[in-house]
């Protein structure tokens, strides 16, 4: 693989950059997929012992790259299940635990991020240099994220105080926004921002982001890649891929 190159982003031809949470500004999405794994597992081998099949476990690399990551909790679920051939009920956030609904194992892996958010999340290499800096040049900064804990992990990791915009997984139930690769909730968070996606730049690590990116018609997706998907984001609409936001300058030139 090449050596990636160095990204500087200018206020002449940037008026907003827009980032995802888990991946891009926080560590998050480690500990998303170590949760992902304990959930599906759990319910996998209950499945596999009920139907006399082998147990084959969640992947918490390849599955979750192309299933779950980037997408609202539910859509997760059933887009992984669904590569499994599984349908389950979708159930209400009322189920009593030992059912097997969309919504049951939506609530249990949500129980179990929250604590693990809290405590073990910290801001990625970059990210609060890269977000000060594009302040400091004028250039707006948004965090679109389908994570309904996206507050309280910018709080956790010091970063709150560097967003302009936020818009996260609560915004997107109470506005009924779609989920990636659907563009909704980038679209809404420029709309916030008063800039138009010509102009402005997006930060995503996963594939369904960066396809939403590219269908939102951003100047410029950046892909982040930690090292186990470069081409596909480039496949799915990244102009560039990085590392981390280690890799970014900012221009402060106007």
């Amino acid at each position: 693989m090449q050596e990636r190159p160095r990204l500087v982003v200018s206020r002449r031809e940037f008026e907003a950059a827009v980032f995802d949470l888990d991946g891009v500004l926080t560590d998050t999405a480690r500990i998303h997929a170590a949760v992902w794994k304990t959930v599906f597992d759990d319910f996998l081998r209950r499945r596999a012992a009920q139907e006399g099949v082998p147990f084959r476990p969640f992947d918490p690399a390849a599955d979750y790259l192309a299933h779950v990551d980037g997408k609202p909790r539910l859509d997760g679920i059933r887009a992984f299940l669904g590569s499994r051939g599984i349908s389950l009920p979708e159930g209400s956030p009322d189920d009593a635990d030992d059912l097997d609904t969309v919504q049951n194992l939506a609530r249990h892996k949500n129980r179990l991020v929250q604590g693990r958010l809290r405590t073990d999340a910290t801001a990625e290499p970059g990210a609060a240099e890269t977000m000060a800096a594009m302040r400091a040049a004028g250039i707006k900064v948004a965090v679109a994220s389908s994570s309904a804990n996206c507050a309280a992990v910018l709080e956790a990791t010091g970063l709150d105080g560097l967003v302009d915009v936020r818009v996260d997984g609560i915004d997107a139930a109470r506005l009924r926004l779609a989920g990636k690769p659907d563009p909704a909730l980038f679209l809404e968070a420029l709309d916030r921002l008063g800039v138009s996606p010509e102009k402005a730049v997006l930060f995503e690590d996963a594939i369904a982001g960066v396809a939403a990116g590219r269908r939102a018609g951003f100047c410029r997706v950046v892909g982040v890649d930690r090292g186990d998907h470069e081409e596909a984001l480039r496949a799915h609409g990244a102009d560039v891929v990085i590392a981390n936001l280690a890799a970014v300058s900012v221009d402060p030139a106007t």
